[in-house]
């Protein structure tokens, strides 16, 4: 357990990573070619997960939906609930805690490794700016690829929903569709995609953090990896709550 001083220490370091890595994403020159190699891990790898993730959560939401409230009539305003409760809140946080715990495990590994072996202090030797080679390209690859596969989990979240509406529930794909396209609104997909722009960058800056930091061999790698996702997850989880209310209070 940290003590307060180590917390606010850990803070301020957070804060100074931030600052330089913004500084270093803003102003050229930029690493594009490494910048696309990071999108096809961090973005292109993750597919399949995403895709599972959403689809399965879709289903189960419209199997919910229509057999928790049955008396009400719920099921034909299924699309409704689905689309609405997908974009706006489960597809984002969904995917940045199951989709950023590989990219942040992955990323702290990655950098916690090459700490270790000294490789970070080699780029320093050779007037290298660690922040810059190693951190800015992954900081980018996840602000881009996090939304996009955001958008890509609503469409498909809804497509499962659809799945279950028309071979489970009995409900025509033109009923659902409409149902969806009614009640789904720019706002609402917006809302979810901005999240996930957020919940990237603090996936990317506590794992570049904590793999930056990491001490003692393999053991310490391995702990700083653990830090990196349990930290994530909890700023994933609090955030949320504080940009539901802003985007509801300025939306």
């Amino acid at each position: 357990m940290k003590s307060p001083d180590q917390v606010l220490q850990s803070v301020g370091e957070l804060g100074i990573l931030a600052g330089r890595a913004l500084v270093a994403l803003a102003t050229p020159p930029w690493e594009i070619r490494e910048w696309i190699r990071q999108a096809e891990q961090i973005g292109v790898r993750s597919l399949g997960v995403a895709s599972i993730t959403t689809v399965f959560t879709g289903m189960v939401l419209a199997l919910q939906t229509a057999y928790s409230l049955p008396s009400l009539g719920v099921k034909y305003y299924i699309g409704t609930v689905v689309s609405k409760s997908l974009t706006r809140e489960l597809c984002p946080v969904l995917l940045a805690l199951v989709v950023g715990g590989r990219i942040g495990a992955g990323i702290t590994a990655e950098l916690g490794s090459m700490k270790v072996t000294e490789q970070i202090d080699a780029l320093r030797a050779m007037a290298a700016d660690p922040v810059r080679k190693l951190v800015t390209p992954k900081l980018a690859a996840i602000l881009i690829m996090l939304p996009c596969l955001t958008i890509l989990g609503d469409i498909l979240g809804v497509l499962g929903g659809l799945a279950i509406a028309v071979f489970q529930l009995q409900i025509s794909p033109g009923l659902y569709l409409n149902d969806v396209l009614s009640a789904l609104t720019l706002d609402d997909v917006m809302s979810g995609v901005s999240k996930s722009a957020f919940f990237g960058f603090f996936i990317a800056l506590i794992a570049c953090y904590h793999g930056l930091r990491a001490r003692g061999g393999a053991d310490g790698v391995g702990r700083a990896t653990t830090d990196a996702v349990v930290m994530s997850s909890i700023t994933i989880l609090i955030s949320d709550f504080f940009l539901t209310k802003l985007f509801y209070v300025f939306g």
